[in-house]
Parts: structure tokens; C-alpha cells; sequence
């Protein structure tokens, strides 16, 4: 079952579609006193991203609002590159973001011999035709404006076209040699009414019905039989399905089918710096420019959950951006402070130096430690506290030291006084250098009576606080940073080849880095913040006991204009 997920709180606010639902089902209504039905119909030919999910919160969530039901259902009634694998990621998404779907999970292929039947009937009602012209063939007497010129085989009689069929079902036809053509409006000025084809031949394995089937009805034919079997009421999709409503429409009026639902579109969901297209994503993962489908850089939803996305921050996301009826792309960096927003809140604080160098507290006794205990959580009581140690010897960051300061500088270079979060205040003495005049060592004095970073005698301190680790205590790990995968805020525009802008600094891996040994008890998928660094999760693939393998998930800086 899926786990419970409470979302941050805003003020009610009422979509087209919930009014168009409450129209629905009030009295009068086309479905008064019926169940809100809907269902979400992805096709297991890829992995679930960003985009599906607005559609997938979109199905399950109105079914939540009005105490309905949705079913899931794959649409897997194009076999191409269609896979098991892909249909067990899916129902592995949708359950980790919090939605369920009971024991309504059916197939399109479920529907194969219904779907046939009905083909069958519209043939008989002298409402469908087997068609010998191809694609190119046909498109070029459709014409681009004014009336389609016929089909020679439109007025072929029915018990031909209902022989033809039967044959095409037995395959005795070569691929791609015929298709049945639904008979509608030769003079539509929607296109989509113009004679669509409604089956087409396909000597392919189906990866449920292996090779039983070599008949293959189109999405538009097979969606709105499927919906009317299932009872769905509301039939929610993207706004690039407007168009087909009318062929939606005539195919549930034409054939016979138990229920009439109701198609409603909605905009899609479009964010800059990536792409959407599940070809191009699965280029991306063929080609080798990503490490795979959870590549974290990659807008599936697998990629974003080894990132350290969380369920709440990606349905927060989907709330706050709306349901509209127009196409528009949002920020990535709302994206980003959804989560930031969620792991603020959720998240434990632990110190991390990504870029080490050694900190050696001269004046602080050899081989002597002692502990200190800091909070877990200052926005979370309930996280609680933990432990960490102090010696002489410590890791801080490369860059938290400078042997010869720029303006407004405060943190370590000669001379100067800053805190060790948590610990002691520090002042600076000088470095060490190795033969090419590298710093190696900072060198440093601790204020014995600055237990905690307060100072017994009040004064100020001018100086930075820094973080640092006990390098007594601390544990190795590899840090991956990741950025943008394109650097083009519009990679998928007009004109343009979205690998031209691939961005090569996308990823950023850091070996050698140190963190607080309560680090080692960690397990995926854990995040953090890294004080003064970011929020980051441990890989759920690649980290282990003894490896431990952190993907920073997004910086502290917010960089939406709110």
C-alpha cells in the first residue's frame, strides 16, 4: 500500500476540472449520484517523469477529493520498446508517491478481443473500411485544406472489408498493407475525424500477449472503448488530446459500450533546463550521456528519488503550479525550492568538508578528545541531538582558509578569530606549505574558555563561523554535485538538437571527502543538509558500508523569485 503523505497547507483553491466534476455529479448532472471514476494510462515504453506526474496527481488526486476511485491502466496496445520492466518502475512510482490504485490495475491488452469486436460491429454498421492506400498515400489525397479525396476501398461492401479484416487478424497480410479506417467526415476541419485508422498490422512480440495478436488497434480507437468497459466518468488528459475529442467521442457513440465518460484537457507540464520526450530521455540513456533511467540528473521520477527528492516536495510542486488550460513551462528552480522547503523541515544537519584540509589546533593537548552534543534539527525538536568529537587534529574547507585575505573576507587567515560551529572559537597563526608553495596545514590556537563558540568575556567576534570535522573520527566518502543537464533553458525548442546543449560540468565528483562518523550508520534513503553546503542523500545504488556515496540534492541558495 502506499505510504500517507501529508502535503504543506494552502488555501482551497477550486481547478476547472474539480468544477467541471461538480457540474458532473450534481443533481442533473451527467453522472449524478455516481462515483468519480477516473483512471491514469501511462505505456510501459519508459519511466515515469516530472510531466506524468502532474497527470498521475492530477487522475488520482481528483478521485481522492470527490472519494472516487482511479484505476491504473497501461496502455500497452503498441508493443514497440514496451517491457515488464517498465510496468513494474511504474507501479514502484506511484507508490512511493503516496498514491494507490486497490485492485483496479488493468491493460490495455486486457481489451484486445472486446476491442476487436467492436471493430467487427462498426464494419457491420457500414461505419468502417479495410484501406490498401499507405500512410503516404492517403495523407497526400487527405490534402492539407478543403475536402479529402476518397479512398478508392471507402465504398468497398462490408462483407469484403469484414473478410479483409478477419484475414489481417490471421495475418496473411504483409505489415503495413492494410489497416481498417473508421468511415467519418471526409470534409471535417478537425483532421483527426478525416477516416483515422483505427487498426494497423504489426509483426512484433507483445510483452503480455506474445505473438497471439498481429492486429494492433490505434491509441485513439482503444482508449475510449477502455474507459467505457472501466465505468471511468472522468477521462483526464493532456491539452495535445483536444483535438481528438470528437474521434473520443464518436467511437464510444458508435460502438457499443456500456458507459459515455467525460474527456477533459489539461495543459501539460513543462520545465526549463530538460527535456520530456521519453525518446529523447531514452536516447539520452542509450547514447551513454547519463548513467541510466535514475541517472539523478534525468526528470524521472526514479532519477529525482536517488537524487533525494521526496514524495511531499514533488506533490507540492504538482499542487502549487496549478491545473491550467494552456501550456506553459516552469521554473526548475520551484522544483528545487519545494524541496528545499521540505528538507528544511525534515532533514538532519551533520558536518561534511567536501574540499579537506588539515586544521591543527596547536596549542590543544596531544591525543586528548572530548564530545560535544548538537542538535540533529533547530526547526525539529523531536529529531533530537547527537555526539561528536574534538582533538587537535581537524578537517575544515580548502577554501575557508586564505593566507592572504581578500575584502570582506571572515573566515581563516592569519591573524584572524572565527568559530568552529559548535565547538571553540579559533585564531588563526599561520599555514604550512608543501614544495610548491601549496598550503597543506592551517595552523591555529583555541580559547579554552570558548566551550560552545560563546567567549567567557563577552567580546565579539568579527570572524565567520565555519564548519569542520574531528579527522580522528572522520569516515572517507565520495560527493557527486550535481547541475543542470542542459545549459540552454529551452533544449527542446524549435530548431534546435537538444544534445548540442548537454552541459559537460552536469556532474562534479569529489573523492577523499570527510564526514562525522555518525555517518556510518546511515542508510538510503536518508538525507541531510551539510551545513553551509546543501541538502544531500545517500546514492541507493552505488553507496555501501565502507563506501559511502552522497548525491547532493539541491544547494541552500534559493534562486527562485518567489
Amino acid at each position: 500500500m502506499a505510504e500517507e503523505i501529508k502535503l504543506t497547507e494552502a488555501p482551497e483553491s477550486k481547478n476547472f476540472i474539480q468544477a467541471f466534476i461538480e457540474e458532473d455529479i450534481a443533481e442533473g448532472g451527467q453522472f449524478q449520484g455516481m462515483t468519480v471514476h477516473t483512471r491514469f494510462p501511462p505505456e510501459p515504453n519508459g519511466y515515469l517523469h516530472i510531466g506524468h506526474c502532474k497527470a498521475l496527481t492530477i487522475d488520482f488526486g481528483m478521485a481522492e477529493k470527490f472519494g472516487g476511485m482511479c484505476n491504473l491502466r497501461f496502455d500497452d496496445t503498441n508493443p514497440a520498446k514496451e517491457d515488464n520492466e517498465y510496468v513494474e518502475a511504474i507501479q514502484e512510482d506511484i507508490h512511493w508517491l503516496g498514491f494507490d490504485w486497490g485492485d483496479r490495475m488493468f491493460y490495455g491488452s486486457d481489451y484486445f478481443e472486446k476491442t476487436y469486436e467492436l471493430a467487427v460491429g462498426l464494419i457491420k454498421k457500414g461505419l468502417a473500411y479495410v484501406c490498401e492506400l499507405s500512410p503516404e498515400e492517403f495523407k497526400a489525397m487527405r490534402g492539407d485544406i478543403g475536402v479529402s479525396a476518397q479512398s478508392p476501398y471507402r465504398d468497398r461492401p462490408i462483407e469484403e472489408s469484414l473478410d479483409l479484416f478477419e484475414r489481417m487478424k490471421n495475418g496473411e497480410f504483409p505489415e503495413g498493407s492494410k489497416t481498417l479506417r473508421a468511415k467519418i467526415d471526409l470534409a471535417s476541419g478537425n483532421f483527426n475525424m478525416r477516416d483515422p485508422v483505427l487498426y494497423r498490422i504489426r509483426y512484433i512480440e507483445h510483452h503480455r500477449q506474445g505473438t497471439k495478436w498481429c492486429i494492433f488497434p490505434m491509441y485513439d480507437f482503444a482508449h475510449p472503448i477502455q474507459d467505457a468497459l472501466e465505468g471511468i466518468t472522468h477521462s483526464l488528459c493532456s491539452l495535445e488530446y483536444e483535438a481528438h475529442r470528437p474521434l473520443y467521442n464518436w467511437v464510444i457513440e458508435h460502438t457499443d459500450v456500456p458507459s459515455h465518460p467525460r474527456q477533459i484537457e489539461f495543459a501539460r507540464l513543462g520545465i526549463n533546463h530538460t527535456v520530456m520526450s521519453k525518446r529523447k530521455l531514452r536516447l539520452l540513456v542509450e547514447e551513454g550521456y547519463v548513467s541510466g533511467w535514475d541517472d539523478p540528473r534525468m526528470p524521472t521520477l526514479c532519477g529525482l528519488r536517488r537524487r533525494g527528492y521526496t514524495p511531499r516536495s514533488i506533490r507540492n510542486f504538482c499542487e502549487r503550479i496549478g491545473v491550467a488550460k494552456a501550456d506553459s513551462t516552469v521554473e526548475y528552480a520551484f522544483l528545487e525550492h519545494c524541496l528545499r522547503e521540505d528538507l528544511n523541515e525534515t532533514a538532519k544537519r551533520t558536518m561534511a568538508v567536501l574540499r579537506p584540509i588539515r586544521l591543527t589546533v596547536v596549542n590543544y593537548p596531544e591525543g586528548q578528545s572530548e564530545t560535544f552534543t548538537v542538535e540533529n534539527n533547530p526547526v525539529d525538536e523531536s529529531a533530537g541531538t547527537r555526539e561528536i568529537t574534538f582533538s587537535r587534529n581537524l578537517f575544515i574547507e580548502a577554501d575557508d582558509f586564505l593566507e592572504t585575505p581578500v575584502p570582506k573576507y571572515k573566515r581563516l587567515y592569519p591573524g584572524n578569530e572565527v568559530r568552529l560551529k559548535g565547538a571553540y572559537l579559533v585564531t588563526c597563526t599561520g599555514c604550512v606549505k608543501d614544495g610548491d608553495g601549496n598550503v597543506t596545514e592551517v595552523l591555529c590556537e583555541y580559547d579554552p574558555n570558548s566551550r560552545g563558540g560563546d567567549p567567557a568575556d563577552g567580546r565579539k567576534v568579527k570572524g565567520a563561523t565555519i564548519h569542520w570535522v574531528d579527522a580522528a573520527a572522520a569516515l572517507d566518502a565520495e560527493v557527486r554535485l550535481y547541475d543542470n543537464l542542459f545549459t540552454d533553458p529551452d533544449p527542446d525548442g524549435a530548431d534546435k538538437n537538444f544534445l548540442d546543449y548537454i552541459n559537460p560540468q552536469s556532474l562534479e565528483v569529489l573523492q577523499g571527502c570527510k564526514v562525522e562518523a555518525n555517518m556510518a550508520k546511515a542508510a538510503a534513503p536518508a538525507s541531510f543538509q551539510f551545513m553551509r553546503q546543501g541538502y544531500f542523500c545517500l546514492d541507493n545504488k552505488d553507496s555501501k558500508p565502507g563506501h559511502l556515496v552522497f548525491n547532493r540534492s539541491v544547494s541552500l541558495k534559493d534562486s527562485f523569485k518567489k
